[in-house]
């Protein structure tokens, strides 16, 4: 019987297993940050994403069509949504039924109604929230950082005690685990950049303290042995100095975060009043990952995500029963998602946040992909439905899809793009793809659409051509 391994081993395995997986995404030298072209003036200091995971429907959230209620019998075709259209304090401006809250701050607003999601072959969650999430196609020769390591690595933190990327709600204990971790990363940028998980909003102080009962004097010497046994690890020993700079970095960051009892008090939720909190709660892990968004924009964050966390067949993946579903969903975000608006506002916070409300792509009752191809169908629809397992938005559809944009410059009350009113309810004005909506993004933050790093003697840019460039007709 062998012996456990010690720590030193432990460590040394562990980060072999690191330099051996992501050794061919990182820089070969220490080359670091190109800049592709002057800053530019931003209208943003935050970014908080909001992530609908698994395919938010359009028709029946934020671009309502033709409602057709629920009957046993009834044709499938007749139905465009699945809820009545109400309105929003915005005129002209509709939402379905269950979003009245979120209609209440549209005049602080901009509705993107053609998000066209790109044609990546067969339509999977896996390959389309990889694409969302780096504006790079799958399969690549290197790691494709997250949008919130590009400007983690761009920007930097506003608080230097705080990540200045924090990622709320996504676990990969689920299904397509792996092809989740695959974005959720910084790629070749380095560990520094790299998202700080918190799975759990409600517990989220856990882990930015140290363990109960260390010193502050025992935590200083444990911070101390542990960076010794770093220099004997093999990314301290064969990584390049990019790599060993990077490592280091990232555990420097850890322990200012844990040095800090301020920056603490913004996970805390405990620490926030009541009613606040009960508004929030409404909406689960989504509703209070929300408001420790909120605490974490008011302590300096930079780049903030927020999600259910994307598991097959479950949230806004509806491959049945398409309406009740959506019913609880809507109740999910629609008081947490407003009331992180009010709530910016109040503070004076929201006209240097933007928030970005998205999903990797829409959905329909019939069309499966874009109108113009043919791809394998999902889900089988009956000639009559004959039950409300049927009756909802089932099919994956990326010919035009719903993203909210509020604050950080955006214009207010707008729409922008065109949508069809008849199956299928695809764009027909003003088109937004991946790389415009990411360039737009980095555009209010101030960063060029052109910036990039070298990579093995190689440009990447924050958009993968490097040319296409923001809408500016969204900012105003």
């Amino acid at each position: 019987m062998t012996n456990p391994k010690n720590r030193r081993d432990f460590l040394s395995s562990a980060s072999a297993a690191t330099l051996g997986a992501l050794g061919a995404g990182y820089p070969s030298s220490s080359a670091l940050a190109k800049p592709g072209g002057a800053p530019l003036n931003s209208t943003a200091d935050t970014v908080i994403v909001l992530w609908m995971g698994g395919g938010m429907a359009s028709t029946d959230t934020f671009d309502p069509k033709r409602y057709v209620p629920y009957e046993k019998g009834l044709d499938p075709k007749r139905v465009l949504s699945t809820f009545p259209a109400v309105d929003t304090v915005v005129d002209g401006l509709q939402f379905t039924e269950g979003l009245e809250k979120i209609g209440r701050v549209m005049d602080r607003g901009t509705l993107i109604k053609t998000y066209q999601a790109a044609d990546l072959g067969f339509i999977l969650h896996s390959r389309h929230q990889y694409h969302w999430h780096t504006a790079y196609e799958p399969p690549l020769t290197v790691a494709a950082p997250h949008i919130g390591s590009w400007v983690s690595r761009t920007l930097g933190p506003l608080n230097p005690d705080l990540p200045a990327f924090i990622d709320i709600g996504q676990t990969f204990d689920g299904g397509e685990k792996e092809s989740l971790k695959a974005f959720h990363t910084a790629g070749f940028l380095g560990s520094e950049f790299g998202p700080f998980f918190l799975v759990e909003p409600d517990q989220a102080v856990e882990a930015v303290k140290p363990p109960p009962g260390m010193s502050d004097e025992r935590f200083s010497k444990r911070y101390q042995a542990y960076k010794k046994l770093l220099a004997d690890s093999p990314i301290q020993q064969h990584g390049s100095e990019y790599q060993r700079g990077s490592l280091l970095k990232s555990i420097d960051n850890a322990h200012r975060l844990l040095s800090s009892p301020k920056a603490r008090k913004a996970f805390d939720l405990s620490l926030e009043p009541k009613e606040s909190y009960d508004t929030y709660k409404v909406g689960g892990r989504f509703g209070l990952g929300c408001l420790l968004a909120r605490r974490l924009t008011e302590a300096g964050a930079r780049f903030i995500e927020v999600t259910h966390g994307y598991y097959p067949f479950k949230y806004w993946d509806t491959h049945d029963n398409g309406h009740t579903r959506m019913k609880e969903l809507k109740q999910m975000i629609d008081a947490p998602i407003a009331q992180l608006v009010l709530d910016l506002e109040e503070r004076k916070l929201l006209d240097r946040t933007l928030i970005v409300v998205a999903s990797e792509f829409s959905r329909d009752m019939m069309m499966e992909g874009k109108p113009e191809k043919r791809v394998k169908d999902q889900v089988n629809v009956p000639p009559k439905i004959d039950g409300p397992q049927h009756y909802g938005m089932h099919r994956h559809f990326t010919g035009a899809g719903s993203v909210l944009l509020f604050g950080g410059g955006v214009k207010k009350g707008f729409v922008y793009g065109e949508t069809a009113d008849e199956r299928p309810c695809t764009t027909v004005k003003n088109p937004v793809n991946t790389q415009q909506l990411h360039a737009s993004i980095y555009r209010a933050l101030g960063i060029p659409h052109d910036h990039h790093y070298a990579v093995e003697q190689r440009p990447f840019y924050v958009t993968p051509d490097g040319v296409t460039e923001p809408v500016m007709d969204l900012f105003g």
